[in-house]
């Protein structure tokens, strides 16, 4: 419920904003992009790391805008890079459009969030400029990761680990550390705040990576599509780390097939499960979710924030949020 009403002040404040008219063809893909839905996850926790601080969250919002823009940006291009025709049930910015008016409409959806921390001044506009900037290119680090990993088996689980870091957990630990710093928090707990984000994140992509080949219910999406898409994820690169040469000669096969196959999903499942790295990657996990538990632990906050915290850890792993 807490999500949910910073999730309905984002919408609003989003909709205070007036965007420039013309050229039609670049701003009207950006007003797009941020209003065919999204959960705002990573902007709510902005707001709620401001409140869990002690300051009232609106002080937050341009912060939380910065970060809700920055994703809707790194979407643009993401799509554009694996030629998505879909986003959130909706046509692409560049199948909507056009290739060009993506690459542009991204580009200055991009300036946009940063022009959304000019609200801050002093240090707190340097602490978030800073952690902005840092986020950004690890982020385009991370899709670089990714997209080197498609042409290749020469991947390691640490490579993948590191990739999904990048990609994925350090813009949600941004997300929250922005908040503490407009709550101006001290140093140590602006640390462990990001710290949870960052292992939240990773706990939250290998979950993700789990239930899309084991999973029973699949949130929407085509069951077991990282074998499908041949992706590179952290049970394939174990399982290639076990099998035999046999095995792995299989996997190597199954994996430079681009069409459908049911075969294919089940044969691999079965080798998955042979060198037991469904139960390998649940540890891992559990690994990060309570290393995540251990950093809300040693915030300097009151017992029943933290429980809240924790609260929205369960309920994000959980797919309740």
């Amino acid at each position: 419920m807490l999500i949910k009403s910073y999730t309905t002040a984002i919408e609003t404040y989003l909709n205070q904003l007036s965007f420039k008219q013309e050229p039609k063809n670049l701003y009207d893909p950006i007003t797009y992009i941020l209003n065919i839905g999204g959960k705002r996850i990573r902007p709510s926790l902005t707001l709620m790391a401001c409140e869990l601080f002690g300051t009232p969250y609106v002080r937050a919002l341009d912060a939380a805008l910065c970060v809700e823009m920055f994703h809707n940006f790194s979407l643009i291009h993401d799509d554009i890079m694996d030629q998505a025709p879909l986003r959130r049930g909706h046509k692409t910015v560049h199948t909507k459009w056009n290739l060009n008016t993506g690459i542009l409409s991204g580009d200055a959806l991009l300036i946009l969030a940063c022009q959304q921390l000019n609200k801050y001044e002093g240090i707190v506009f340097k602490k978030l400029n800073e952690l902005f900037y840092e986020t950004a290119l690890e982020v385009c680090e991370g899709q670089q990761y990714d997209f080197n990993f498609e042409q290749s088996f020469e991947v390691s689980v640490a490579d993948y680990l590191n990739m999904i870091r990048l990609k994925t957990a350090v813009l949600l630990a941004a997300a929250l550390k922005f908040g503490a710093i407009v709550a101006e928090a001290n140093e140590e707990d602006m640390n462990q705040i990001y710290a949870f984000g960052l292992n939240l994140g990773m706990a939250f992509q290998l979950q993700d990576d789990y239930l899309d080949v084991f999973g029973t219910d699949n949130f929407g999406k085509q069951p077991a599509g990282d074998i499908i898409s041949n992706k590179k994820t952290y049970m394939l690169l174990k399982a290639l780390d076990l099998v035999d040469s046999t095995d792995r000669n299989t996997i190597v096969h199954w994996y430079s097939k681009t069409e459908y196959s049911t075969e294919k999903i089940k044969i691999i499942r079965q080798l998955f499960k042979k060198v037991k790295v469904d139960i390998l990657i649940q540890e891992e996990i559990a690994k990060y979710t309570q290393l995540a538990t251990e950093n809300v632990r040693q915030l300097n906050i009151a017992e029943g924030k933290k429980e809240q915290l924790n609260k929205f850890a369960t309920d994000l792993m959980q797919r309740k949020i």
